[in-house]
């Protein structure tokens, strides 16, 4: 008997701890749907409103507001259109106006050849005051004219330096000259010729600027060679 019972005791408590395992697993599942069901009203409530509001905009733009809404559109458009048509062009004229850029930049050295052979055949001692040297000086003149003509026909030109005010943007001073009776800064001579091509720098000029002489230090040297005089004087006595 005392078996039994026990036994029947035993069986009541896993019959109620059953039931109540089953009813608290039931009610986090209730839990979990409510949640679910929050969650998904949450999101439709959000789509309303998105959809509201989207309505609420389409329904403000008037046929006016929409055509206005439109020709802004077209505008820029056009606008973009008209200023990629004028890049367009510009690179086209570009192309055409500087497209021989670096061969016009190489033909130079045909100028500096030329300039350079002449001065040297007039330096040379064993041809000077010659029938040779000069006839081989006015051919060199005439191809040297010829080459600068057909470079002024293709918009390259010489850039006029002697006399002028030193420009940055197309001369390159190289040395200075003391000379009283010009500006400081004139250029007073040209070592290497500089060309424009239209209005682009091929390369600048090579020049001698002028400056002032340093009155100081001749007064020194002067001084100086007194001294001397007076020391030389002052021995021979």
């Amino acid at each position: 008997m005392n078996f039994f019972h026990i036994n029947l005791e035993i069986l009541k408590f896993l019959t109620i701890y059953a039931v109540m395992e089953k009813e608290q697993d039931q009610n986090q599942d209730d839990k979990k749907n409510q949640k679910l069901e929050e969650l998904k009203d949450s999101n439709q409530e959000t789509l309303k409103t998105e959809h509201n509001e989207t309505k609420e905009d389409e329904k403000e733009l008037t046929p006016e507001e929409k055509i206005a809404e439109l020709e802004d559109r077209l505008t820029r458009t056009l606008a973009e259109m008209e200023n990629q048509r004028r890049r367009f062009e510009k690179e086209k004229e570009d192309a055409f106006d500087y497209g021989g850029f670096t061969f016009a930049k190489e033909a130079l050295n045909l100028i500096d050849n030329l300039e350079r052979s002449k001065q040297s055949l007039e330096n040379d001692e064993t041809l000077k005051n010659s029938e040779a040297l000069k006839k081989i000086s006015e051919h060199l003149e005439i191809i040297y004219e010829d080459t600068i003509t057909t470079f002024k026909k293709n918009n390259i030109e010489p850039i006029k330096s002697i006399g002028k005010k030193l420009d940055p943007n197309l001369h390159q001073a190289m040395l200075e000259i003391e000379d009283d009776s010009k500006d400081v800064g004139t250029i007073v001579q040209e070592i290497q010729k500089g060309f424009l091509i239209k209005d682009r720098l091929l390369r600048p000029s090579l020049v001698a600027v002028s400056k002032k002489t340093n009155k100081k230090q001749d007064k020194k040297e002067e001084n100086g060679k007194k001294g001397n005089e007076n020391n030389e004087k002052s021995k021979e006595k």
